[in-house]
């Protein structure tokens, strides 16, 4: 699969949790209302945001999709990346105010058990959210995209506050009114929790971080080619779902040009085979066994 199918693959995960949000959203938010629940009414609250920040994931897969340009001479894959940190700011916005209301409510609230009937509709908005979840954790891994795995985690987060507001609802149904409140301020703290993950993993791609065991996979690769006798300086970072790799090698100082060039070749075609690396930038120079006397 290459890139411009990758990316499309992504926008259907997308519009999946674009739609799921938008019907669940409605269910939980008029249930909550209906039913007297705070906890399904915050979920829902929940479910609103996360449709903008799958819109904004989505218009970030769009510009990724966009060749390269006399201003984006590596094209515009960071796009992904960014998509997923205005969706992380978008998020925690909510989540502060859903925890704020939550505070509020203790205070202000009468204390009036929720229906029961708001418990189920709970349970059954989970079990649908975690089968959209299922799906795009598959797909973003199977497409190595950062955003869509974003999205799935966001998707499993809101499976499991579902599962809070349903325990909140049933709980206040033996007595304990004022536990639907706590569930609602439950539910803003795990929306803060998801988009700070999101935040800390978007902003780590954009300032070119790397995971230290995959560059350890990666220059064993290297080293592991025959005619390489030393890597002596390796980089990865990501560029939207893609690993692009700058290497320096050292080789007899007697091979001819040619034979240098296939040994490049050769760690390009087992990087891209054994590590996904769709970009290496190979720097060779000659080893020498005195180098260090």
């Amino acid at each position: 699969m290459d890139r411009s199918e990758q990316i499309k693959a992504g926008e259907r995960g997308a519009w999946l949790s674009i739609g799921a949000y938008l019907v669940l959203a409605a269910v939980k938010l008029t249930a909550g209302s209906v039913w007297n629940s705070e906890g399904l009414w915050a979920d829902g609250l929940n479910n609103s945001t996360d449709i903008v920040a799958s819109v904004a994931v989505l218009i970030g897969l769009r510009i990724s999709r966009k060749p390269a340009d006399q201003n984006h001479l590596y094209g515009h894959y960071r796009a992904e990346s960014i998509a997923s940190l205005v969706a992380a700011f978008i998020m925690v916005t909510v989540g502060l105010q859903v925890i704020l209301e939550g505070i509020r409510s203790i205070f202000n609230s009468q204390g009036e058990a929720p229906d029961i009937v708001a418990a189920w509709v709970a349970i059954a908005c989970a079990a649908a959210m975690y089968g959209v979840y299922r799906y795009n954790l598959n797909l973003g891994r199977r497409i190595n995209s950062s955003s869509i795995k974003a999205v799935a985690y966001d998707n499993r987060s809101d499976a499991l506050v579902s599962v809070g507001a349903f325990i909140g609802i049933m709980g206040a149904q033996f007595g304990i009114p004022f536990i639907d409140t706590i569930a609602g301020i439950v539910v803003g703290i795990i929306i803060c929790k998801t988009a700070w993950q999101i935040f800390l993993e978007a902003s780590h791609t954009l300032t070119d971080g790397f995971d230290v065991h995959s560059l350890e996979n990666i220059k064993k690769t290297v080293t592991d080619i025959s005619g390489v006798h030393e890597v002596t300086d390796l980089k990865a970072r990501m560029h939207g779902n893609q690993i692009w790799v700058e290497a320096t090698i050292r080789v007899d100082p007697d091979l001819t040009v040619m034979k240098s060039h296939e040994i490049s070749e050769r760690i390009e075609v087992r990087l891209e085979k054994e590590c996904r690396v769709q970009n290496a930038t190979i720097h060779i120079e000659p080893f020498s066994v005195d180098k260090n006397n």
